[in-house]
């Protein structure tokens, strides 16, 4: 770079990006798909693509050809703002030599150049019903709660100027939309890896995470920014829990808590799987919540199972008996001696108990109440010999005995005693 061309990227983003986040000779490309993982550096870019485009800079806009109206899309309004416009890699913090001005009250962000980009959430796809566009950024598709209409309806929006373009930063599930996208010959698709982006994060931040997942699914999604394909095996597929999950859930009448212990105390054993789950009135089974946790002392999760129980106003608490037996009993009295609870006990293989649950996953009687990541990728992964990273599938064992629970071929079983009965 001469003398002129370096005076020009003083304090530009060119003079401290790192390879994948400037790519000169990647062209203009009408769809940039970004798959990275957790501290990448995919909102960095994101949000200096779109300052890029506003002041009309090379590479990602022809010089001098600014875009004059641009859509920012993320999962909901309040990640859109916390995240692409006022996070602290986000639009305004990136903002240089031209600056921009957030206007809450009209969901937009304006730059001195003229241009304004509107707000948009995957929460609500008719939004973008009407609005056009010159440009667009995506954010966490993969996340995004309505996917397919979403950015079916943004494309539709995206037919202004010579060169409509958009950018995808998203850390990858195996989601209809994501496979579709990257499928298609004229997307153009990018892949960071969060260790490309260390200088940037918690020193030991990625040793530890690889230590922590080491071989499993989730440090590739998650670190490598893979898109992690349905295991052949399991006995959930991506797709059968996409369908399970409900924008607006029935309302519940019995709920309960069920708990699957760790085994031991140490600090490497397994988690404690904790998922809440409901009845409705018209049979369907809704899963509430997912508090599983690794805990170093059994009065932890003991306290987060009880905690759960009483936010929910649940019926009784499900705890599996089989590797603790009256220990199970006595730290959850230790937590709360008035919470009911439903000892249980397993006389099959986790595959045998878990195959009727997923049976009712296809007759679409059990529903999601919201997005559960960490206890679907366990679902998805969840094979003949288990996880494929060797652990535990707490959380899905916890979710069969919540589900087993309220399923109506039990209704009328004696069901509840009291810890100390």
């Amino acid at each position: 770079m001469g003398l002129a061309g370096a005076k020009l990227a003083d304090g530009e983003w060119i003079s401290f990006a790192h390879g994948e986040q400037y790519p000169l000779l990647l062209g203009l490309p009408p769809i940039w798909l970004v798959s990275g993982g957790r501290g990448a550096g995919k909102t960095r870019l994101g949000a200096e693509w779109v300052n890029a485009v506003a002041r009309g800079l090379p590479p990602f806009a022809v010089a001098k050809r600014r875009h004059a109206l641009i859509a920012l899309v993320g999962e909901t309004l309040g990640d859109v703002r916390e995240v692409m416009v006022e996070g602290p890699s986000g639009i305004l913090a990136t903002a240089r030599k031209t600056r921009a001005r957030f206007e809450p009250s009209r969901r937009r962000v304006v730059w001195e150049t003229g241009a304004v980009a509107h707000m948009f959430s995957s929460e609500d796809p008719e939004s973008l019903r009407g609005p056009q566009f010159h440009a667009a950024w995506c954010d966490e598709l993969a996340k995004w709660k309505n996917a397919e209409a979403t950015f079916d309806m943004l494309q539709f929006g995206l037919r202004l100027g010579a060169l409509p373009r958009q950018v995808i930063t998203t850390t990858p599930r195996p989601t209809k939309l994501m496979k579709r996208l990257m499928a298609d010959p004229s997307v153009v698709v990018s892949r960071f890896t969060t260790a490309g982006n260390m200088k940037n994060l918690a020193p030991g931040f990625i040793v530890a995470l690889s230590e922590r997942y080491r071989n499993s699914r989730l440090i590739r999604q998650e670190l490598d920014g893979e898109l992690i394909e349905d295991r052949e095996d399991a006995l959930w597929s991506r797709e059968l829990v996409e369908k399970a999950y409900a924008a607006e859930a029935p309302e519940v009448g019995r709920i309960v808590v069920a708990v699957d212990p760790p085994a031991s105390s140490r600090r490497s054993s397994d988690a404690c799987g904790i998922v809440a789950a409901g009845r409705a009135a018209d049979g369907r089974i809704v899963v509430l919540a997912d508090a599983s946790m690794r805990a170093a002392k059994p009065q932890a999760w003991a306290n987060a199972a009880v905690n759960l129980f009483h936010r929910l106003e649940a019926d009784c608490i499900v705890a599996e008996v089989n590797q603790g037996g009256d220990m199970v009993s006595a730290v959850i009295r230790a937590a709360d001696a008035s919470v009911p609870v439903r000892a249980v006990r397993a006389r099959h293989g986790k595959w045998t108990r878990a195959e009727p649950v997923q049976m009712l996953y296809q007759q679409e009687r059990v529903v999601h109440a919201g997005r559960f990541p960490a206890l679907e990728d366990e679902m998805c992964d969840f094979g003949l010999d288990g996880l494929s990273g060797g652990r535990s599938p707490d959380r899905v064992d916890a979710l069969v005995w919540a589900v087993s629970e309220l399923t109506p071929g039990r209704a009328g079983e004696p069901r509840v005693r009291t810890i100390g009965d």
